[in-house]
């Protein structure tokens, strides 16, 4: 009898979580298909059936995190990308650029883990990334005040600041400057708030 729908949909997931968690752990050329579907709990003759190679999974693990892993995290922070106010880009910004999010390597954002795979990937995986990226500047324009053009360019800072200030974090592991890094970032980040709140307020 052949599996539902739903059944290799469930699969499908399985494999893409597995996959997302271990590109966490150990970047894009340290896992093998072999071993992310053990992780997966499956055999490797199942990877072909919904992937036709390692870039589509890495391309799809990207892309999972949004509606994934990030929006349980955004949950727990307290972030309504829709409620169109300046305390949930706040809440994001501190929950992003947190000491919890950056110890959390397998939960941790794909933009941060994923940056440098991504530089050297092909146009699925950029286009996922970049999807990404968008999704989280979308929530900061959504949630600053209207200043036009100003909005957006405020957005991308604060986009620049939670995962630049990430990547270079995640880079020195276990150094004291990952964490003077990262609260540099976070203290730029929540310095604009003023800025937002004067605007908001006038």
């Amino acid at each position: 009898m052949p599996y539902s729908k739903e059944h290799k949909s469930a699969v499908r997931a399985r494999i893409i979580e597995a996959a997302r968690i271990l590109f966490n752990r150990h970047g894009f050329d340290h896992v093998t298909i072999d071993q992310l579907m053990a992780e997966a709990n499956l055999t490797r003759g199942g990877f072909y059936a919904h992937f036709q190679n390692k870039e589509e999974v890495f391309a799809a693990a990207t892309a999972s995190f949004l509606n994934g892993r990030g929006a349980i995290w955004r949950e727990d922070a307290g972030v309504d990308p829709t409620a169109g106010q300046v305390e949930m880009a706040r809440r994001m910004v501190n929950s992003y650029l947190s000491a919890e999010h950056l110890d959390d390597t397998d939960g941790q954002c794909p933009m941060i883990a994923y940056a440098t795979d991504v530089a050297r990937a092909g146009p699925q995986v950029r286009s996922s990334y970049h999807a990404l990226l968008q999704g989280m500047v979308g929530l900061f324009e959504h949630n600053l005040p209207d200043e036009g053009d100003g909005r957006r360019e405020r957005a991308l800072s604060l986009a620049a600041l939670c995962v630049g200030g990430m990547v270079v974090a995640r880079a020195l592991p276990g150094n004291a400057m990952a964490d003077e890094i990262r609260e540099a970032a976070l203290k730029e980040a929540n310095a604009l708030w003023l800025i937002d709140e004067e605007t908001a307020a006038a």
